[in-house]
């Protein structure tokens, strides 16, 4: 009978932890003189790059999004157990290529002045895009209006005859997966042990032509670690070293506000997981790098602070076609924060009603509190930070 990963006591996972942590430095595979975010650090973001931008928001402008955070569908083939989008399931609604190619076209149009429309599409949000009928050709015409384009997948579904035009369109391809033992992947991302073994066949042809083509695209692994299977951390990030791609890397489980997945949050705290995940970096080396997501390991449950100012500069679509301030809002339960259904309506009229800049700031007003109203550790709360830092300046 197969092992229960996520049933197992903690303490038996943690000794598990400590034994991988001891074999690891007993058999020199631990460095301490690389720095792991040398070539590039994924625990921050780019708005330093933006300050006309910036400058324009603090001015009261109506400025794009510099990045945009979506889905083309809400469908998944896999049912992983920290799964967020579990939360905030719609009704499928399938849209057409006429409404994606609208969007990117709409994308690059709106700006307070010419030029200054959406930066980059990250396919990242609720659903798995590669399930769309209309994927490589989002992915090409983003990338022919000069957008980023970037993916985050399961991997599963990938085609190998696209795949070089892929790679070379790609600024980054995230493959989501949460356990090197097979049996673990299978329990902790819903899926069969044919899934994995396909996975990793893409994977390893990603890199390879990544590598035959001089791509310039990133190429990595994501981990969502939950306490229940820390003893996973290790084994994955020599299998991701061995799978040849450029990172790995560890972060939070977000819940929501109401806590329905149950994270402990304490937990990314304990000196073990801080053992853990140090140890789990200095498995970098000059061409690969391991990283701990550790502001928002840190950073806990709660926030330190109740207005937020972040989504007009990183704004969130649902698969379901909505647009929302962020993805913790995309429930039919938040619909006073939805803003328009690109199904329904040209995305640069969403962008330039008056119910859109209505919503946004309503965000950092007195009858809003994201300290109680909002989930755990967004994908806005850093740059919430960083909007603050110029800000103030």
């Amino acid at each position: 009978m197969a092992e229960n990963f996520l049933e197992r006591d903690l303490k038996e996972v943690e000794k598990i932890v400590l034994a991988q942590i001891e074999e690891v430095n007993r058999r020199g595979l631990t460095r301490k003189d690389v720095d792991p975010r040398k070539k590039f650090h994924l625990d921050t973001c780019k708005i330093a790059f933006h300050k006309d931008r910036v400058d324009a928001w603090r001015r009261g402008e109506k400025v794009a999004p510099i990045t945009m955070d979506m889905a083309l569908t809400q469908k998944c083939t896999y049912a992983c157990v920290f799964c967020y989008a579990n939360l905030q399931q719609h009704p499928s609604s399938p849209a057409g290529w006429e409404v994606y190619e609208n969007l990117l076209n709409d994308a690059v149009e709106i700006g307070h002045k010419k030029g200054e429309g959406i930066k980059a599409i990250s396919l990242v949000s609720d659903g798995e895009s590669t399930l769309s009928p209309h994927f490589y050709k989002f992915i090409m015409k983003g990338v022919e209006n000069g957008i980023d384009m970037a993916v985050g997948t399961n991997g599963l579904a990938l085609k190998k005859e696209e795949l070089p035009a892929l790679i070379d369109a790609l600024t980054y391809l995230r493959f989501n997966f949460d356990a090197a033992e097979p049996e673990a992947y299978c329990q902790i991302m819903g899926t069969n042990k044919e899934a994995y073994k396909r996975v990793i066949e893409n994977i390893r042809e990603c890199v390879r032509l990544k590598k035959e083509q001089n791509s310039k695209v990133t190429i990595g692994m994501q981990m969502v670690l939950l306490p229940q299977y820390a003893d996973q951390v290790i084994p994955l990030a020599l299998l991701s070293k061995d799978l040849g791609v450029d990172y790995f890397v560890i972060k939070h489980c977000s819940d929501d506000e109401k806590g329905s997945l149950g994270v402990d949050y304490s937990w990314y705290k304990s000196d073990i997981a801080n053992k853990l995940l140090h140890t789990a970096e200095s498995l970098s080396t000059e061409e690969f790098s391991v990283q701990a997501k550790w502001s928002k390991l840190k950073t806990g449950r709660d926030r330190i602070y109740s207005k937020c100012y972040a989504p007009p500069l990183f704004l969130q679509i649902s698969g379901s076609g909505v647009v929302a301030p962020c993805g913790s809002f995309f429930n039919p339960a938040y619909s006073k924060y939805h803003i328009g259904d690109i199904k329904q309506q040209r995305f640069k009229d969403i962008w330039a009603s008056d119910r859109y800049w209505e919503v946004m700031n309503s965000l950092h007003s007195d009858k809003f509190d994201a300290k109680t109203q909002c989930a755990t550790l967004c994908l806005q709360d850093k740059l919430w930070a960083r909007i603050i830092h110029f800000h103030l300046q």
